[in-house]
């Protein structure tokens, strides 16, 4: 039996500007967009070159739904981006103002940089060490 994680969603508190911010921040690349109804429409992100999971923008619906926005993981690390060369993307989120509130350091498992999204959730940049590097 075969089976993976095909999405996973993502509250946000608008449409348009999450998929503004991710597309153009974190260069990622608009999967679907597709109108539900008149206020819920199904959003799909994904890094460029991803064969994995990606990322459904859900807009909140509820307070507690709002009250999540940014804090889906209790203040931890949330997303791990992996990527096969740090310093480039590193240099590239930077240069399109993407706040890390940790910088790079080697860890045994790779390069590693943390930062946080539009809505303050935290991100791992990552070059995971390889039999290549």
């Amino acid at each position: 039996m075969v089976k993976h994680i095909a999405y996973f969603a993502l509250i946000v508190d608008e449409y348009d500007r999450a998929i503004e911010w991710y597309t153009s921040a974190l260069g990622f690349v608009l999967i679907e967009d597709t109108a539900l109804s008149a206020t819920k429409r199904w959003v799909v992100i994904a890094p460029p070159g991803s064969t994995g999971s990606s990322i459904l923008l859900a807009r909140a619906a509820s307070p507690e739904q709002v009250a999540a926005i940014g804090n889906q993981c209790g203040g931890r690390v949330f997303l791990f981006l992996h990527t096969d060369d740090f310093h480039r993307d590193h240099a590239a989120l930077k240069a399109k103002g993407v706040e890390f509130v940790r910088e790079p350091e080697l860890q045994p498992w790779g390069m590693v940089a943390v930062f946080r999204d539009l809505y303050g959730n935290l991100w791992d940049l990552i070059e995971p060490i390889t039999k290549d590097n």
